[in-house]
């Protein structure tokens, strides 16, 4: 009783935790383009900084479950380097007013050490939270406080577009500092909440420690690795474009912050209305048929671009696309925690975000390198490379999309009842 009265209060500190760390994110994250555009990054060094980052986040992770060890708990690991990660971010602000000719540089190097500080949190804390909330509950869970989190990026994103837009009449230089130091300063109140929770014993199970070399040696026979396999693939295929249509977007098309902010809004709203709808239906039919329908609606995402570049069109775009990564990021996350026992949950969530965070990497810089040899197609190089990302992921997508099978009991439906009950024509859920 004492216990689950402990758990119950931690997942209360945890949602508070991610309130300001998503106030952090809905600030970095959809900024740090057009802040490195503004230090004067090309678009190769624009895919270097969206993909670097996630490249050495994800090797962090194979430190993970050895740091955990060190330190002795997964709690202790998330504080410490919570606190390291929110002192980067502010010194992220203070490269405004450096007077050097390699701000771009040192605008990588401070996020790639950001970013290595998320990759050793990120096992810990999935491992953690999976523990806290039971299997028949964490779809529901995700859902409804992936909403809640939601709402807090995106209260940080309009505001910063506005106050951007405002800044701009007046002093970028300043306005981008501020933002920066905001994000920092919402890490460390996000620090503190973490410090409030509380870890949970873990079981040691033989045959939990195992190699990359190991995990990947098991593809034939591993579901689970099929997964892997799957996720990072249409990453790959997806990062060829991913990074480039803020480029696009601000340098090619010329749209204002505000403009720009109101199309990343549509995204993340839409993602955000669309979670607890995905999450409920994963509880019913299963993560994976959630995850081949979204996969399937994300590989076309790319194509509408190609179509027409009126604002009100792209930001129907945008909510097809945030309704779709939607259901890709919930059902994925939700797989791991069922598929994998909670004594190999941390290695295994690393080795995932390992393999996934280097296709990422690998889609990001060869998109980054294809953009300046690619013919223009309607006057445009980007929309080249838009469209040849959603062929490739047209093509990984029906060549592994049926090679890993549900790992939990669930409702055999098709992925047309699955579509129809999603958009509301055929419910299969309440």
């Amino acid at each position: 009783m004492q216990r689950e009265k402990r758990v119950k209060n931690s997942l209360r500190v945890s949602l508070r935790d991610g309130i300001f760390a998503s106030i952090m994110s809905g600030i970095v994250d959809p900024y740090v383009v057009p802040f490195a555009l503004f230090l004067g990054a090309t678009v190769q060094e624009v895919g270097w900084i969206s993909s670097a980052p996630q490249l050495v986040g994800s090797l962090a992770q194979l430190f993970a479950p050895q740091a955990i060890l060190t330190l002795g708990g997964r709690l202790r690991l998330l504080i410490r380097v919570v606190l390291v990660q929110a002192t980067l971010i502010l010194a992220i602000g203070f490269l405004i007013s450096l007077e050097v000719s390699r701000r771009v540089e040192l605008l990588l190097l401070l996020l790639v050490l950001t970013a290595l500080c998320g990759g050793l949190a990120g096992p810990a804390w999935g491992s953690l939270m999976s523990d806290y909330i039971p299997r028949s509950k964490r779809g529901q869970y995700f859902g409804w406080r992936s909403r809640i989190l939601g709402i807090a990026n995106v209260t940080a994103m309009i505001s910063v577009g506005f106050w951007l837009s405002w800044a701009g009449k007046v002093s970028l230089e300043l306005g981008f500092l501020a933002i920066f130091l905001l994000a920092g300063a919402a890490r460390f109140v996000s620090a503190s909440y973490i410090a409030r929770m509380i870890d949970l014993p873990r079981r040691r199970a033989s045959g939990g420690d195992f190699t990359l070399l190991m995990f990947l040696a098991r593809f034939r026979e591993s579901n689970f690795v099929k997964f892997v396999t799957f996720v990072a693939t249409l990453t790959f295929a997806s990062y060829l474009a991913s990074p480039f249509f803020s480029v696009f977007m601000l340098r090619d098309l010329g749209f204002s912050y505000l403009t720009y902010m109101f199309l990343q809004v549509i995204s993340t709203v839409t993602g955000l209305i669309a979670l607890p709808l995905w999450g409920r239906h994963a509880d019913v039919v299963g993560n994976v048929r959630v995850l081949r329908l979204s996969g399937f609606c994300v590989t076309l995402v790319p194509l509408f671009w190609l179509i027409s570049h009126n604002v009100f069109y792209l930001a129907l775009v945008q909510a097809i696309a945030g309704f779709a990564w939607g259901g890709v990021t919930l059902s994925s996350a939700n797989f791991i925690y069922d598929a994998v026992t909670p004594p190999k949950r941390v290695r295994c969530i690393s080795y995932f975000n390992v393999i996934n965070g280097t296709a990422l990497f690998l889609g990001a810089s060869v998109g980054g390198l294809l953009v300046s040899t690619l013919p223009p197609l309607r006057g445009y190089s980007l929309l080249t490379l838009f469209a040849l990302s959603s062929l490739c992921r047209l093509i990984l997508y029906f060549l592994l999309f049926n090679r890993f099978s549900e790992v939990r009991p669930s409702k055999a439906v098709s992925l047309q009842e699955l579509f129809f009950s999603v958009v509301g024509i055929r419910p299969l859920v309440g």
